[in-house]
């Protein structure tokens, strides 16, 4: 069970990043459809659940080091071949984006220049990820419940103080400027780019556990926690979407309307789960690039880490306005070769069964 909770809680720290953890995604993905965006957390748990499930068990069967063998074993050869480029490429584009926006922090929030915070995360990336994977998995675990309490005090805050009724910020919710079209669509692409961002290190964490069924409640348990976190981020916005649909950092300015000292707390966790998703992004590329278990692997880390940081001087938003759009379509695809793997699979089973009673 110890396990499990691991694999769980390093598959929330993985995926929440600054844009997760800072409300912003969420505004945009489901808060601006109002209540419908409600029903889209509740299709965004499943898929969650759901897909991390797969991956986590898929990474455990074929006891892998990196996402290769997974994405060649559900894609085939030549999609294969086109995904994993892509994957690889991301896992180094995300890291990246997790150092500009620990610079942002660090300079919006404690008025420090950015670069101290690119070199501070740069720093800390690379000298966690020189670990063993078993203690990076640990180690990025760690923050998440820290997030899920301030989350929840934040949501059940927001509830209690709301000066608005509820038809008139749906009304609010209505005119905000929302990343789809529709609330379904906002919902399957916002699966659609953390499942691609955060496929490999998934498919790793399986691969440290020799049983399947561990490791596929690990993926279902972190993907319904993901779901939890979004159902409260969501409800915590719309309560007061009045006075927060305009802030980059919407979780951060709730936190300070509670306590400035809270505010502070929330920024240093929103920073930790910065740290998750670029050690766990770091992690996967460089297992993709050179096998973990060889002595050269600690110093592509360091190599890879440094390029990082010269890179995230390109700049936060520019990077994520151009990265993440681009891993959102590559996640349909990604999420559809799972979905066929697995009605398959089924399929291949109950054939068998069908074969054995005859």
């Amino acid at each position: 069970m110890k396990k499990t909770i691991q694999i769980a809680g390093a598959y929330i720290g993985v995926l929440v990043g600054a844009g997760f953890a800072s409300g912003q995604e969420i505004l945009q993905f489901f808060t601006s459809f109002g209540w419908m965006g409600m029903i889209g957390t509740i299709v965004a748990t499943v898929l969650f659940a759901f897909l991390g499930m797969n991956l986590t068990q898929l990474g455990s069967r074929l006891q892998t080091s990196s996402h290769k063998e997974v994405i060649y074993h559900i894609c085939g050869r030549y999609l294969g071949i086109v995904i994993d480029v892509i994957i690889t490429f991301f896992l180094f584009g995300v890291t990246v984006v997790m150092m500009a926006g620990a610079g942002s922090i660090f300079e919006q929030q404690f008025g420090i220049p950015g670069i101290v915070g690119n070199i501070v995360m740069s720093l800390l990336t690379i000298l966690t990820v020189c670990l063993n994977i078993q203690k990076v998995i640990s180690l990025i675990g760690l923050v998440t419940p820290f997030l899920l309490a301030l989350v929840i005090i934040i949501a059940g805050y927001s509830f209690m103080t709301m000066d608005l009724s509820f038809s008139e910020l749906l009304q609010i919710a209505n005119h905000q400027n929302a990343a789809a079209s529709n609330w379904g669509l906002g919902a399957m692409l916002y699966v659609s780019y953390n499942i691609a961002a955060g496929a490999s290190m998934l498919t790793v964490m399986g691969g440290t556990v020799k049983d399947e069924k561990t490791a596929g409640l690990g993926g279902t348990l972190g993907g319904i926690g993901l779901g939890i976190l979004i159902l409260c981020i969501n409800l915590g916005m719309l309560t007061n979407l009045n006075t927060i649909k305009d802030k980059e950092m919407p979780m951060l300015y709730l936190a300070n309307e509670i306590s400035p000292l809270f505010s502070i707390f929330m920024s240093i966790v929103l920073l930790g789960m910065i740290y998750n998703t670029a050690v766990g992004m770091l992690y996967s590329f460089t297992a993709r690039i050179v096998k973990r278990d060889v002595p050269k692997f600690k110093l592509f880390v360091i190599l890879f880490g440094i390029a990082a940081f010269g890179a995230s001087f390109i700049g936060f938003i520019k990077l994520v306005g151009t990265v993440y759009p681009l891993i959102g379509y590559l996640g349909f695809t990604l999420m559809a070769a799972i979905i066929v793997h697995w009605i398959r699979t089924k399929r291949k089973v109950k054939s068998i069964d069908q074969s054995f009673y005859q």
